[in-house]
């Protein structure tokens, strides 16, 4: 289990520099591109397989436990220690990253972005891959940090050169916003550092802020509170999102969506809940404002941008999405309450699944018509999928109605748990705000529900012999193979939830009684 964890986090590093070196002549298959595709393919799916048996072997009768650990001294004279483990909270974010790049890998193997040579896109991939598996298994707050910025420069590259419109302007800005946000974070962690004496997450969790005073709490959660709601991202820090989303690559968008947003809540649930918990209380009623205005703000700007005429992107349309679903995953944050907190987790691998799925859809809706604009899809009367390419159809109405919390699929117990947790925050939060807060959220879910239904509407139905474009392909087998895997899970997510809930919550227990089961 110990080497399992070290290699899951280490080995995408050395599948990268592979990548990088010229092919043996009997793995090239029929060119050098292909054999390096295949060999991103070959090491992704490795670690999926790795990860897969780390949590067939993890205990679950303990998820409150770290394991798989290894504690290796690093820097002595700052204490900081090559430090890895996985609980409850991090096993599951960890098995979701390594299945969206390998299902990312595979469909980059058939369908390649534009783009130079493949050798630097799946270095990239593979060094993005390690840094986010890194973020969910470290547990030193710089080894945290260096992981966490790890992410940016691949990111920047797979946006800049195999991005669309506007993709360099997209990619300054997401670094920009990114390495501002980080450079704060740092100055967070180290303050906790210093003052404590220690950068091990798991002794300063079980402290539980004691050798914290308020002000340095409150100072810690400030500046690592806006590092980690910059990625995450948050209302109204969350602008690169959309241009970023609308530039990347399929594969790109999938990875921001589905893995590096996680980064930014996960911080909040492992760093600031259970080492600040006193700042976090005093902050907590704000942190649930932005969330609830940003559930709102999202769904709204969703709202127009699926109004006939308006020129909507559908790419930049789930990306406005994100903003208001990841604004649950903060409400239920903000309750600082096992119900909210386990929402919140819940909601991160449903939106993961989803929007990665929602992301590859509107990826292969863009090669087969040349845009992801709303109105030129859909034209006078629908783009009428369910005509045209009824496999395709389905599983873009599937991926909506996810999308919008149906009960039964795995979108609607991460937001009911976090409005559930917000009607009844901690002892000590203010009531009627955090009832507020219900409300509108709750409101929000109505939003939800009209704009993705309006995107159905106008995509899926319509006449199928209107419009110049009547042949259209439908699920092509890499797809239904990249695909049918996240389809899967929601289902099996929204009716077996305990799968998941019976990992979290044991550990969110103990994170929020100060490290006591």
């Amino acid at each position: 289990m110990q080497f399992l964890l070290a290699f899951i986090v280490a080995a995408p590093l050395l599948g990268a520099a592979a990548a990088l070196l010229p092919a043996p002549p009997g793995l090239k298959g029929r060119s050098p591109e292909q054999a390096v595709l295949r060999h991103g393919v070959t090491v992704t799916g490795v670690i999926l397989a790795a990860a897969i048996a780390l949590t067939l072997g993890f205990d679950h009768d303990a998820p409150s436990r770290f394991q798989a650990t290894t504690d290796i001294s690093w820097i002595p004279a700052l204490d900081v220690r090559i430090h890895l483990g996985v609980d409850g909270i991090s096993l599951p974010l960890l098995l979701m990253t390594a299945l969206l790049f390998f299902l990312c890998a595979l469909y980059s193997y058939f369908k390649f972005p534009e783009g130079p040579s493949p050798k630097a896109f799946v270095a990239l991939l593979l060094v993005l891959e390690s840094g986010t598996l890194a973020t969910f298994a470290v547990l030193d707050l710089l080894l945290f940090f260096l992981a966490f910025e790890m992410v940016l420069i691949p990111m920047y590259f797979l946006i800049a050169r195999w991005g669309g419109a506007q993709r360099q302007a997209a990619a300054w800005k997401f670094i920009l916003y990114t390495l501002l946000g980080s450079v704060v974070m740092l100055l967070g962690l180290l303050l906790i550092g210093l003052k404590s004496g220690t950068f091990d997450m798991v002794a300063l969790a079980s402290d539980n802020g004691r050798e914290l005073s308020h002000t340095t709490q409150l100072l810690a959660v400030l500046s690592i509170g806006i590092g980690l709601a910059v990625k995450t991202p948050m209302w109204p820090l969350h602008s690169w999102l959309p241009d970023a989303h609308t530039a990347a690559p399929t594969v790109g968008s999938v990875l921001l969506a589905g893995v590096l947003l996680k980064m930014g809540t996960y911080g909040f649930v492992r760093i600031l809940l259970p080492v600040t918990p006193d700042g976090m209380q005093t902050l907590a009623p704000y942190l649930g404002a932005f969330a609830a205005v940003g559930i709102v703000y999202g769904s709204l700007a969703c709202l127009a941008l699926a109004r006939k005429g308006n020129k909507g992107d559908l790419k930049r349309l789930i990306a406005y999405s994100s903003v208001g679903h990841m604004g649950f995953v903060l409400l239920g944050i903000a309750s600082m309450t096992p119900t909210g907190v386990n929402g919140a987790l819940f909601a991160n691998i449903a939106h993961g699944l989803i929007t990665g799925l929602l992301f590859f859809l509107v990826g292969a809706l863009k090669d087969r018509y040349g845009t992801a604009d709303l109105d030129t899809l859909a034209g006078a009367t629908g783009a009428a999928l369910y005509g045209r390419a009824p496999r395709f159809g389905a599983f873009l109405a599937f991926a909506a109605v996810a999308s919008l919390g149906l009960p039964g699929l795995a979108g609607f117990w991460g937001e009911m748990l976090a409005l559930f947790g917000a009607f009844d925050p901690a002892e000590g939060l203010s009531r009627p705000a955090f009832l507020t807060y219900t409300a509108v959220g709750a409101f929000g879910t109505l939003l939800t529900a009209a704009y993705l239904l309006i995107v159905v509407r106008r995509v899926c139905m319509g006449d199928p012999k209107a419009g110049p474009e009547l042949a259209v392909a439908d699920i092509q087998r890499y797809e239904f193979a990249a695909w049918t895997p996240l389809v899967a899970l929601t289902v099996l997510a929204g009716l077996w939830p305990a799968v998941l809930l019976g990992l979290t919550d044991p550990a969110v227990q103990k994170l929020l009684a100060g490290g006591n089961s």
